[in-house]
């Protein structure tokens, strides 16, 4: 359970990450808000995770998780260019992510 329950902490970091973004500094409500919900779940999920697992490995895959999940969503909106080199990069992040589970 601490497992999947970090993995949706890491997809909600990804979208206090973008909300943060598209808040433009905190001047609009409705990004601001999703931050705000989307950091405290995010948090509390990381924080449950890692009543069980290791917070070195906890840790990394949360952040990893949420920045390779922003670094697609950037380029899948064309916010950031995609080039082949990203996307090599991003597989093997989420290869990474994936090895820090299968060792746990």
């Amino acid at each position: 359970m601490a497992w999947l329950v970090l993995i949706v902490s890491g997809v909600l970091e990804a979208v206090w990450a973008v909300a943060l973004g598209k808040s433009e500094g905190f001047t609009r409500l409705t990004p601001s808000l999703v931050f705000l919900g989307a950091i405290a779940l995010s948090m509390a999920g990381l924080a449950y995770a890692l009543r069980t697992l290791p917070v070195g490995t906890g840790y990394a895959v949360w952040v990893g998780t949420g920045a390779a999940l922003t670094v697609a969503y950037g380029m899948a909106t064309g916010a950031e260019p995609l080039t082949a080199a990203k996307v090599l990069l991003l597989v093997g992040l989420v290869g990474c992510i994936v090895g820090l589970k299968l060792v746990h």
